[in-house]
C-alpha cells in the first residue's frame, strides 16, 4: 500500500525545512517590534513576511485557520489561497505572531506558526472562536477525559506520571473567567503556571512535559488545531470543546451543525496522519529562544514537527542583516 507521504498530492518530508524558511521570515519582521508596544503594527510586518515567502514554497494551498477577524489584526484570511500553486494540495493554519500583547509587551512565548496537513483534514469551526481544552502528554493520554471534574482529570495524571499531587504544574491562560477553574486545580494539590497568552506554546509544553504536565481552560480555536499539528507528532493528546462567546456565535455554529457537547480529540482536529508544524520564537520562550538581532548576524531558533514520522527537528539558524533590509526598515 502506498503510503499518503508518497503519492504526489500529499505533502511530503522536504515541506518541513521549507515551513520554517516561512516562519523565519514572521519572527525576524515581527520581531522588530518586540517591545515597542504597538500589537498591531508587529503583526502586520508579520504577516506581509510570512506571505510573502508562503506563495514561494512548493503547494497549492489555502488557509483554513487564519487569525485576523478574532484578533481584529491584519490577516491572512480564510480561503486565500498560498504557496506556489504547484505540489500538493494542502490545509493550512498560520498565525504569523502567536501572541501578539506578548510581543508588544516584551514578554515570553511569542511565536511565528504555521501548520500544513492534507487537504480536507483540519477542522472547521464554523467561526467559533473560544474552546475549552485540555492537553497532556502520551503517558496520561489514555487516562484522561474532559467531561470529567478538573480534581478527577489532574489526579489520573499524577497517577499517569507517578508523580505527586504537589509536584503536578497545570498550565492556564491567565484571564478572569479562570478564575474557579484555577481554585479548582489548587484544592485539587496540583501547581498552576500561568501564561499570559500563546496557549499554542502552552499546548506544545504540556504534550512534551516541558516545564507543565497539562493544560487547562478557554482558549483561541484557531491555536487548538494548529497545536494540534503538532501534538500529533509529539504523541500527546489534546482534546477540546467549542465555547461560543454569545447567543448569535451559539446559533452560527448550531446551524452549522456542530454538536457542542461533543468533545473534540487530536484527531477530530487533524484528521490526517500527514501533517507539520513549524514554529520560530519571537521572544524567549518555554520552547524556542526568540530572535536576536545581532551586528552581523539574525539568529533564530525553530521547532518542526512532522506526524508521519514522529520526528520533531530543533533548528538554529543565522541570517545576513542585509539580506533583509525591506523587513527590518519597517
Amino acid at each position: 500500500m502506498t503510503s499518503p507521504a508518497s503519492t504526489s498530492t500529499a505533502p511530503d518530508r522536504n515541506l518541513a525545512l521549507e515551513l520554517v524558511r516561512v516562519t523565519e521570515a514572521a519572527a525576524i519582521a515581527g520581531g522588530r517590534w518586540v517591545g515597542a508596544g504597538d500589537k498591531n503594527r508587529a503583526d502586520g510586518a508579520a504577516v506581509d513576511a510570512m506571505r510573502s515567502f508562503m506563495d514561494t514554497v512548493r503547494m497549492d494551498g489555502t488557509v483554513v485557520i487564519g487569525e485576523g477577524e478574532k484578533d481584529e489584526a491584519p490577516m491572512l484570511f480564510n480561503g486565500e489561497s498560498v504557496g506556489d500553486g504547484n505540489g500538493p494540495e494542502v490545509d493550512v493554519a498560520v498565525d504569523p505572531i502567536d501572541g501578539t500583547r506578548l510581543t508588544a509587551l516584551g514578554y515570553n512565548n511569542a511565536l511565528a506558526v504555521f501548520a500544513v496537513a492534507e487537504k480536507g483534514s483540519m477542522y472547521d469551526p464554523s467561526a467559533v472562536f473560544y474552546m475549552e481544552k485540555m492537553v497532556v502528554g502520551p503517558e496520561a493520554a489514555e487516562y484522561v477525559d474532559l467531561r470529567l471534574p478538573v480534581e478527577q482529570n489532574v489526579k489520573l495524571v499524577a497517577k499517569a506520571l507517578d508523580k505527586p499531587l504537589s509536584q503536578v504544574t497545570v498550565c492556564v491562560l491567565e484571564r478572569t473567567r479562570h478564575e474557579p477553574l484555577v481554585e479548582e486545580i489548587r484544592a485539587a494539590g496540583a501547581r498552576v503556571k500561568f501564561i499570559m497568552d500563546g496557549d499554542v506554546a502552552g499546548a506544545i509544553a504540556a504534550a512534551r512535559g516541558a516545564g507543565v504536565d497539562m493544560l487547562l481552560g478557554t482558549g483561541g480555536t484557531p491555536e487548538g488545531i494548529i497545536a494540534a499539528c503538532a501534538i500529533k507528532a509529539t504523541g500527546g493528546m489534546l482534546q477540546g470543546r467549542l465555547a461560543p462567546t454569545d447567543d448569535a456565535e451559539k446559533q452560527k455554529a448550531l446551524d452549522a451543525g456542530h454538536d457542542l457537547d461533543r468533545v473534540l480529540t487530536t484527531d477530530d482536529l487533524v484528521t490526517s496522519d500527514n501533517c507539520y508544524f513549524a514554529a520560530t520564537g519571537i521572544t524567549d520562550g518555554d520552547l524556542v529562544r526568540g530572535v536576536r538581532y545581532q551586528h552581523h548576524r539574525i539568529v533564530t531558533e525553530s521547532i518542526v514537527m512532522r506526524s508521519t514520522s514522529g520526528t520533531v527537528r530543533m533548528v538554529a539558524a543565522e541570517h545576513r542583516p542585509e539580506k533583509w533590509g525591506r523587513w527590518l526598515d519597517q
